[in-house]
């Protein structure tokens, strides 16, 4: 396989000035490219707010007060009793309403709101029903439902409840008969102040953690929350703070790897299942007291760790006094070997091959998994430092302003994307079943193309772009010629490689459904009275399809490009 063929190469003129990917004016203007720039980037964002809606702090509170007044005025009650209300309705205005005007006083009775409270006694005495001593009616509060208790007792009770976390939040009277609510102004009164702030801090993360459509962004120490709109194919979030998640699981954005396969990919990561496979390929358990010992050198004569200290041999896990010149020195073991052909270590050793077998394989796909995102990392890395520093000097060594070398950020971006979802493709195909030969190989045809391509894009955007940087100084040579084709290079290879991913991510979602088991099929197509035979390689078939001859994928004949590779039928 020829990698510089099987993606287009960004060297070759051809792939620069592909139609298909640009205009006929492509980068030769930078007028028109700063046109394209902005149009994509509108594109972008336009179908970025049709899927989800980023809200910062005061956008919750406003929402939060908004929906509180809305409440209180339509059913002419306390903005308080509206906030205990909205609170038990999980924040929906729609069902309190619903709710309310249905049967308010099964609402009332449901949420421990009283129509009329009870009055406090006036005597000039009274008990607290807590701690049962006697003090002037002025030091005794009560809720809508009269049951009184002293200031302390209620301060030590609303403090220790606010200290339980969110649950303070439907707060009611202390009698164990009575459900009714326990207002915000008397929280406000009898609470001390940190307390309060705690309780005011818990209302507000309440109108996100109950809502269904909005969740908090799961980076550490961000603030913004996310309301999301449409459910499709891609949850992928990405927040004001820069950190990508999936919106139905809050991972990290994992497409194409659906949640379920993350999650048993985490799971599988961090339990001890692949511990235990690694003792049993590489280690033996000790005849006597059956500790697992690992043999990394040195002869087949083993000696247990104190306060065992059992000798033995390696091989057949004999007793070493039994071992000597005749049964074939320190490295080897004749009796081993003759038990072997007899078939007495056959179940073990089979055991302890698969054992390996299934470690070498999990290790293949974790390795590179784990890799790319170091890649990934130092990509961002590398970005955060050419949007702060670099691209600014490189505007001052070309003599071009800044906005002119936008591409090159856009190019970094693209590296950041397709290094996310390489590394998730690594957890796809850990997953596909080794009897799907095809499914599998095609798989791991596509990712190594997604590879090659990638490679070539961040080599670009790193290394050739380092040689203008060497420059170190402005130069009097003129390199604007030298620079745009360096501008159409990066700018085509960013294209194709957008186009490769998004092409790659829609068929693993879909599950390569294009493949079957049967193979050497081929299908003939009809283009402007000239038919088009094209060999449909292993696995892939169907008469209203073609296959491509670069990856293998199957497209309609009404397509005489490759929808995953761009390469032309």
């Amino acid at each position: 396989m020829d990698s510089d063929e099987d993606m287009l190469d960004a060297s070759d003129s051809e792939l620069m000035y592909d139609d298909d990917l640009y205009s006929d004016d492509g980068c030769e203007s930078e007028e028109a490219d700063d046109d394209y720039e902005i149009e994509e980037s509108q594109s972008e964002q336009s179908k970025q707010d049709q899927r989800y809606n980023i809200l910062e702090v005061d956008d919750i509170r406003k929402r939060q007060e908004e929906d509180i007044s809305k409440i209180s005025g339509i059913l002419s009650i306390s903005r308080d009793a509206a906030c205990i209300l909205l609170r038990h309705y999980k924040w929906n205005v729609t069902k309190v309403h619903d709710e309310w005007f249905a049967n308010e006083e099964s609402v009332r009775k449901a949420v421990g709101l009283l129509e009329e409270p009870v009055v406090i006694p006036s005597s000039t005495e009274l008990t607290c029903g807590i701690c049962f001593e006697t003090c002037p009616s002025g030091n005794m509060r009560a809720a809508a439902c009269g049951h009184h208790y002293c200031i302390d007792c209620w301060k030590g009770y609303i403090g220790g409840s606010i200290k339980d976390g969110p649950i303070c939040l439907g707060l009611c009277c202390p009698e164990p008969s009575c459900n009714v609510a326990i207002d915000h102004a008397m929280i406000k009164e009898i609470a001390s102040s940190e307390d309060q702030v705690k309780f005011a801090r818990f209302l507000y993360r309440s109108y996100v953690e109950d809502n269904r459509k909005i969740k908090w962004c799961p980076a550490p120490g961000c603030e913004y929350a996310v309301e999301f709109f449409l459910a499709d194919s891609n949850n992928d979030v990405l927040c004001q703070c820069a950190h990508w998640f999936c919106w139905n699981c809050t991972e990290e954005a994992h497409r194409p790897v659906d949640c379920e396969t993350v999650t048993k990919w985490l799971i599988k990561n961090s339990a001890e299942s692949e511990n235990m496979n690694w003792i049993l390929a590489n280690s033996k358990p000790c005849p006597k007291c059956k500790r697992p010992i690992e043999k990394n050198q040195g002869c087949m004569h083993m000696t247990c760790t104190p306060p065992c200290k059992f000798e033995f041999c390696w091989l057949c896990l004999g007793a070493w006094q039994s071992h000597g010149e005749r049964t074939g020195g320190f490295y080897s073991c004749n009796s081993y070997e003759k038990a072997k052909k007899e078939g007495v270590y056959d179940e073990s050793e089979k055991r302890r091959e698969m054992a390996k077998n299934s470690l070498e394989r999990y290790m293949h796909y974790y390795e590179r998994w784990a890799s790319n995102q170091s890649s990934r990392l130092k990509a961002l890395s590398d970005l955060h430092a050419m949007e702060t520093e670099k691209i600014e000097k490189l505007s001052e060594i070309i003599r071009e302003p800044e906005t002119q070398l936008r591409f090159i950020l856009d190019a970094w971006h693209q590296i950041v994307e397709c290094r996310r979802v390489l590394r998730w493709t690594y957890a796809y195909g850990f997953y596909i079943p080794d009897k799907e030969t095809a499914k599998k190989h095609l798989f791991e045809y596509l990712q190594g193309e997604a590879e090659a391509g990638l490679e070539r894009l961040h080599q670009c955007a790193e290394k050739e772009l380092q040689e203008y940087f060497n420059m170190e100084k402005p130069t009097d040579t003129p390199i604007y010629e030298d620079f745009r084709q360096y501008r159409v290079k990066l700018c085509s290879l960013t294209s194709v490689t957008k186009n490769y991913f998004e092409n790659l991510v829609r068929a693993l979602e879909n599950g390569l459904e294009d493949v079957s088991s049967s193979s050497g099929q081929t299908s003939t197509s009809k283009k402007g009275g000239k038919n088009k035979n094209r060999s449909a390689p292993a696995g892939v078939t169907g008469e209203d399809r073609w296959s491509c001859d670069r990856c293998t994928f199957a497209n309609p004949v009404s397509s005489d490009r490759c929808q995953m590779c761009q390469h032309q039928g």
